[in-house]
Order: C-alpha cells, then structure tokens, then sequence
C-alpha cells in the first residue's frame, strides 16, 4: 500500500463534500428562484380574476346610455391591455455546477489527478490533513478519546488486588501441573489424554471405513487395529524407521524419534508442507542435528487427475497418517504398550539447536531434546499440559470480568475481558508467571539437575505462553503511547464480518 494511500482517500472524500455542499447550496437557489416565480404566478392570477369580474359586471348592467358605454369599453380596453403586457425582468441565469467526470474504467491515480486539479480550482488546500475538515470538532474529540483507550498501547495500572488474582490463579494452574501432569510414564492427566487419544483414532478410523465390531469378534485390541487400518489406508513414502532405511544418511534414527526427525510427520503447518512435498517429489525431508537431510525414495504417485486434486489428496494422506501415528503404532500398542507418537506442534524445530554440553555426556541440546521426546514427550502428553495453562488462563480472564464488574461498577459490556486491556494483558503475565515459577522449580528439585529429566518435567506450553506475554508486555512498555496495530486489526476484522453480515 502506497504511503499517501489514505490522505488520496481522505482528499477524495473532502473534494466529494465540497461538490455535495455546493450542490446543496445551487438546490436552494433553484428552489429560491422557484418560489419567486410561483409568487408571480399568483399575482397574474390573481389581478386576472379581478379584471374578469369587472368585464362580467360591466357586461351585465341593465341600463348605459352610448356614452357612457363608449368610456367603459375604452377604459376596459386600457385595463386589458395593461393587464396582457408583460413586464420584462432580468432573466436569472443559475450556472451549472463543477464536477469530475468519472467512468468506471477510470483508475484510481487519474482519478487523483482530477481530484487535486478540482482542488486547485476551487481553492482547496489538499496538503493539509483531510480529516480534520471532514469532521466536526465534537467527533475528533471523540474519535481522540477512542484512540487513546482502546488503540493505544499504555502501561497498566494494576492494583495490588490484581495482583494477588492473577498470583492464586498462577498457584492453582501450578498446582494441577505438578499434581496432576508430572512427567511422561507417570502423569494422571497424561493417561486421560491418551485414552482421549486412542478413542479420537478409533472414530476417525471408523469414520473413514474401518469396521470396530468386526475387530471386537475376532478379539484385536480395537485401538491397535484401528492404527493397523490407518496405516494400509493412508501410505506415505517418507516413513523411513531407521538409520539403515535412509542408507546411512540421516544418523541415530530409529523407531522411537523418527516422527520427530521426519518433517511430514509434524502436526503443523510445517509438516504439511514437507509432507505434499515429499509426496510430490518422491523424497524424504529430516531434520537432525541441525540440519535438513533430504532422501530420495521409491517413486511415489498420488491419485488425482489434476494438480489441485493432487493436493487435496496429499493432505488427506499427511491428516490420514498423523492420525494412524499419534497413538503410537499397532505392533507396540497392540502389545500394551504406549507407543510413540508424533511431537507437539513446532517441538522438531528443537532439531535446528545443535549447540551446547549438558549432562555427563556433554550432548547438544538437540540431542537432549530427542531423548525427551524418546521418553513420550508427545501430542498426547501436550493435551495434558495444555491443562494448567488452560486452567490459570480462564481463572484469570473470570476472576478480572467479576472484579471489574463487581468492584469497579463497570458494566458487563465493560467488563469483556479483552486481552488488549493492559491490566488484564498484566494479570495474564503474572498468572502464566507464577504458574512457570512453580513448574520450574518442581522440574529442577524432581530431576536433581538432569537435563533430561528436567526438560521433561517442564510445561512447555506454559513457558511459550509466558513467553508470548512477555514478549506482548515488553512491547507494551516500550511503545507506550503508540498506536497498537493488533488492536486496530481486531477492529477492523470485527467491522468486516459485521459489513458482510449485512
């Protein structure tokens, strides 16, 4: 966008009210001129009926000697023929009025060209600001006042009730944390999660063809069958398992950290797009170590007849095959045990930070990170993090909506708990704060300083979160007083859908 984009707007519309005004102003002499005729209209009328009427009596007396009837008629001839003359005025000329001439396939740099040659013309100063003529000093006050309380960023005023909120909301996410999510292996939610798990796999499976009763009869374990029957129905070629399949190029592969290495076994926008091209190309894309290792691999042909449908297919085969892997696979579910799934979104991205010693054995924090998903740091567990941070979230949003309401006397409208209000903005980062205090020191003490055991102690998802808020904080703060764009945007979204609304 042009960077005078909305001052060209701003002059189009100011030249647009200036016709609108002078257009006004030429209706109200035509109607001036109008009514000025209609009054002489009824005069003419008026002295018409009045000459007729002394024709008709005139004309209707009994007696008149010739006369006295000779004078009537020579004074009736005077009175008519003063009453046919037209007395001549000044013709009023009202000019036309000045306009841009416009078709619809004129574009929009002649069309501001027209605009500030019509400018010129009529004296109007187009370098200055449009908007401040094409409001009224009432609505730029108001228009400040919304500016400044809803699209400006400002640092928050928080009281020191806001604050003890926002801190037993981070103790009670904390606590369902350390209580209840724990670690891999050993996590009460973390059990939850995966029997949600194998569950979402047996509808899909059944929704896209597999038969459950008919694995029920023969005695299959239905969450191992339903994966067996997703993993013949969506084949892929970038499944390689082990070192071995990928002649040697891509190093410590294996059946426990291939869907982190893999890229298409992501689920996100990132393993979609490895995952279509892959398909596409007949190629396998890892990551490890810190770097992206591309294999070649049989050739592999999607079905469609065209290129778009080729896609369609390619993303149901990446959905159809995350689905069959984030259970884990049959063989191991179908033996008891958990298997291992694919990593939460955006975790393989871990695989680009190959640096740094930890442990005895000095690894990189790569290598540390495969080890922790190696221990079922997976989706599955990530549902069951996502818990706490869910928790201290919606206790901190409920808890600012009934003080202010309750305490502030604010209307419910008011009280809409809008994370561009900075005391809430505040609050928020203080809840998800103390909520990733009490993570980390319960992660540091339970793993006695093992780097291993530590990351897979840790809330990931609360650390991202508190780490966006930061992040959203420190903008806040250094660009106090500056206009906040997501805002703005969030406006303007809001505008659209209620505009298409209607």
């Amino acid at each position: 966008m042009k960077k005078d984009y909305f001052k060209g707007e701003g002059n189009a519309l100011r030249v647009q009210k200036h016709q609108l005004n002078n257009t006004e102003n030429k209706l109200s002499e035509v109607d001036a001129l109008l009514s000025q005729i209609e009054n002489s209209q009824k005069e003419m009328t008026e002295d018409n009926n009045k000459y007729l009427s002394n024709e008709e009596y005139t004309s209707s007396s009994i007696y008149i000697s010739d006369d006295e009837y000779d004078e009537s008629l020579d004074e009736i001839e005077r009175e008519l023929s003063l009453l046919t003359s037209i007395e001549k005025h000044e013709v009023t000329q009202i000019q036309e009025l000045d306009s841009i001439k416009f078709d619809e396939n004129i574009t929009w740099d002649k069309y501001s060209d027209l605009v500030k040659d019509y400018g010129f013309k009529h004296n109007i100063d187009l370098n200055e600001d449009p908007f401040k003529h094409l409001m009224t000093k009432s609505q730029q006050i108001e228009l400040q006042k919304r500016i400044n309380d809803d699209f400006t960023l400002r640092n928050a005023d928080c009281d020191k009730y806001d604050y003890m909120i926002a801190g037993t909301c981070g103790v009670i996410g904390g606590l369902i944390d350390v209580l209840f999510v724990g670690m891999p292996g050993d996590s009460k939610l973390g059990n939850v999660a995966d029997e949600q798990a194998n569950k979402i796999t047996e509808k899909f499976a059944e929704f896209v063809g597999w038969d459950k009763d008919k694995a029920v009869e023969k005695g299959k374990n239905t969450t191992a069958s339903a994966i067996g029957y997703l993993e013949g129905k969506f084949k892929i070629n970038y499944d390689q398992a082990t070192t071995h399949a990928t002649d040697g190029e891509v190093k410590n592969l294996s059946l426990k950290n291939h869907h982190l290495k893999s890229l298409g076994h992501s689920p996100d926008l990132i393993g979609l797009f490895f995952s279509i091209l892959n398909q596409f190309t007949s190629t396998s894309t890892f990551v490890s170590n810190g770097q992206i290792i591309t294999v070649n691999t049989e050739t592999f042909e999607l079905n469609g007849s065209n290129f778009v449908s080729k896609i369609f297919c390619g993303f149901a085969n990446w959905f159809g095959h995350i689905m069959s892997d984030w259970s884990g696979s049959s063989g191991t579910v179908g033996q008891g045990g958990r298997g291992t799934g694919v990593p939460i979104p955006f975790y393989n991205l871990l695989q680009m930070m190959n640096f740094g010693e930890f442990g005895q054995h000095k690894q990189s924090f790569a290598t540390v990170a495969t080890k922790v998903f190696e221990n079922g740091y997976d989706a599955r567990h990530g549902m069951a993090m996502a818990i706490p941070v869910i928790t201290t979230e919606l206790l901190v949003r409920f808890m600012f909506t009934m003080k202010s309401h309750f305490y502030h006397k604010r209307d419910w409208k008011d009280s809409i708990p809008n994370g561009n209000i900075p005391e809430l903005r505040r609050m928020l980062l203080v809840g998800h704060g103390t909520l990733c205090l009490i993570d980390g020191v319960d992660a540091y003490i339970r793993s006695g300083g093992e780097m291993v055991t530590f990351l897979s102690r840790t809330n990931l998802l609360a650390w991202a979160r508190f780490g966006q808020l930061g992040l959203k904080e420190l903008n806040a703060w250094y660009n106090s007083g500056h206009i906040d764009a997501d805002a703005v945007d969030e406006y303007l979204d809001q505008e659209y859908k209620r505009m298409l609304h209607y």
